[in-house]
């Protein structure tokens, strides 16, 4: 499966990588060290917890190269009067007589508790593209859908403070 990226996306994995590469890596080596010269091995709590600290590390560096190898970018334009990546859309539920906003992102980048969606989710993929006064279906499932209605777009400059969801 290739993950769907943004060139923001991956510039930010990028400087992560370096970040860790440059900065945590030499860190992590250096309690490493530190830890081995401690003395018996078989009972150093310190030396284990710095090896694990440094193992997360490399293995963190390895899953964002291979998202970074692997990953489909997309463009992150849009039209200007319809719903794209980035945008922050207001959304109506006709079901719950409720009104919902959300900004519209990569799924590595989605958290719901802070009203980021992916496009990839249903109601992502359900209203991406449309514009503002479209009564879109939202299909969860083969046994469940349901209505939604455009308010509105408000078009959004990539925020620089996201941060890549750790997994």
């Amino acid at each position: 499966m290739h993950n769907q990226l943004t060139e923001s996306d991956i510039q930010k994995m990028k400087d992560e990588i370096e970040y860790r590469k440059l900065v945590v890596r030499k860190e992590a080596l250096e309690a490493v060290k530190e830890a081995r010269a401690q003395g018996d091995l078989s009972e150093n709590f310190e030396y284990y917890a710095a090896k694990k600290d440094k193992n997360r590390n490399e293995s963190r560096i390895r899953y964002l190269e291979r998202m970074i190898k692997t990953a489909e970018v997309i463009h992150d334009d849009s039209g200007e009067d319809e719903v794209g990546m980035n945008n922050v859309v207001e959304v109506y539920f006709e079901e719950d007589d409720e009104t919902e906003t959300y900004r519209m992102v990569t799924t590595v980048r989605e958290n719901s508790l802070k009203g980021m969606i992916s496009v990839e989710s249903p109601i992502g993929r359900a209203i991406f593209g449309h514009k503002v006064g479209e009564r879109v279906k939202v299909k969860v499932n083969d046994s469940y859908e349901y209505y939604v209605v455009i308010r509105s777009i408000k078009k959004t400059v990539d925020d620089s403070e996201d941060k890549i969801r750790s997994y």
